[in-house]
């Protein structure tokens, strides 16, 4: 089951960001930005970020050569790290993100694909094979690390762009204060998960042994 998971996660993870690339970049050169303004867009969403974390995890533990390629997102710090993340990704975008806009296409294939298909695949996967019980406490600073790099590169970018990828870390429309609100309700979010995270994976090694 584990293989299966790997597998499945693998091939629909890489051909969710191949279509979603193929689609974005004409899409957003339609809107007006240029082709590297168009990739930079297209790589400042923080679901398809990590959807390349999962992808990579899966493909360094596919084959030796996958291993050869990607060596660091075989650690069991990395897998759970992104275990973490993109169950953030599913519960943010469920709850504060799926009700503002009405995607059609490809863009709602690759909409269920990355929000509703992958997360779900990606911690099951873990859960089953990825989780060891070798994770620490001193593991969720490490983790804590890639969301709130993201979020610096938002904010800074934002004033430039004149863009967010996410509505809720729009400043200059909704304020300072709303935006750090928003933040701090994420970042708790993920710290909860992250202990959830420990607590399984510590868990799920003492039913191994």
């Amino acid at each position: 089951m584990g293989r299966f998971l790997q597998r499945a996660g693998l091939v629909i993870g890489l051909i969710a960001l191949v279509i979603q690339f193929a689609i974005t970049i004409p899409a957003s050169m339609a809107a007006g930005r240029g082709l590297l303004g168009s990739i930079v867009f297209y790589f400042s969403f923080f679901t398809v970020l990590t959807n390349i974390g999962a992808v990579l995890v899966h493909a360094s533990l596919a084959s030796p050569a996958g291993y050869a390629w990607f060596p660091a997102f075989a650690g069991r710090r990395i897998r759970a790290g992104v275990a973490v993340a993109i169950t953030l990704v599913f519960i943010v975008y469920r709850t504060v993100l799926a009700g503002l806009w009405q995607p059609e296409g490809l863009f709602l294939l690759c909409d269920i694909l990355l929000h509703y298909v992958t997360p779900p695949l990606f911690v099951l996967w873990w859960l089953i094979a990825g989780a060891d019980g070798g994770t620490r406490w001193r593991d969720i600073p490490w983790w804590m690390i890639y969301p709130l790099a993201y979020l610096a590169c938002v904010l800074i970018r934002a004033p430039f762009a004149g863009e967010v990828p996410y509505p809720f870390l729009d400043v200059a429309k909704d304020g300072e204060a709303s935006v750090a609100i928003s933040s701090l309700a994420i970042t708790a979010l993920f710290v909860a998960l992250s202990m959830l995270a420990v607590l399984a994976d510590h868990g799920i090694g003492r039913l191994r042994r």
